[in-house]
């Protein structure tokens, strides 16, 4: 049998950070819908970037992602040092997001084939981030981190939580597409958006698969228990 390689789980985390950032980024220059998680995020920056240019995609995550973690806050009644923790991941994915985007908006539009081309590469690379960002202790964005802690004060099942929030995170989106480009008129939750939800797991399961058959993930600094406290 093949031996495994040492993979650190803090490179996973910033290898998760990015690949996540450059698939959102490919989603986005596709133009056939966004994961639902990062929709109202994108809607905001739509609508505010009208009046003010340097509001950006980026931008619009982690200010959003501060709400979500000052909402989980009060609705827990509690403060956990990951919550701002999970604020820098937010930062952090907020500026890969940007970067990425600048640097796929200097790439030639391939008409409709390179569209399909960029929706799909967008999607395995999301699935790809999630998954090494699951073989890492540091916390994880916001979104991640309000259903962790959700199910953990509940002691409901996590992934029932989990498909809560998307739902409630899409039902956020189809208002604020309304709210701000009409009835007739939808963005950023698109067709794209639906298999987004109804492939996502599976290819974050799979992915995790991949890694974890070529992998041992090991953390090169003491800092997990540290964190989790």
């Amino acid at each position: 049998m093949k031996e495994k390689k040492v993979f650190y789980s803090e490179a996973a985390y910033g290898l998760g950070v990015l690949l996540l950032a450059l698939g959102t980024g490919f989603m986005e220059r596709a133009d056939f819908g966004l994961s639902m998680v990062v929709v109202p995020a994108y809607l905001l920056h739509l609508e505010i970037s009208q009046f003010f240019p340097f509001f950006t995609f980026g931008m619009a995550e982690y200010c959003l992602q501060a709400v979500v973690l000052l909402l989980l806050s009060l609705g827990l009644k509690r403060f956990k040092w990951a919550y701002l923790l999970s604020f820098v991941t937010a930062l952090l994915y907020g500026f890969a997001l940007d970067g990425a985007m600048a640097l796929l908006g200097r790439l030639p539009s391939l008409g409709l084939i390179g569209r399909f081309l960029d929706y799909a590469l967008g999607l395995l690379l999301c699935a790809a981030g999630i998954s090494f960002l699951f073989h890492t202790y540091i916390p994880p964005e916001a979104y991640e981190l309000a259903v962790q802690e959700i199910a953990a004060r509940t002691g409901r099942d996590i992934h029932l939580v989990k498909t809560a929030y998307d739902c409630c995170s899409c039902l956020v989106g189809v208002v604020l597409s309304f709210a701000f480009f009409g009835f007739g008129h939808f963005e950023g939750v698109k067709l794209g958006t639906i298999l987004c939800a109804l492939v996502n797991g599976f290819l974050i399961s799979r992915c995790s698969k991949v890694l974890e058959a070529a992998f041992v993930f090991q953390d090169a600094f003491p800092l997990r228990q540290k964190l989790r406290a």
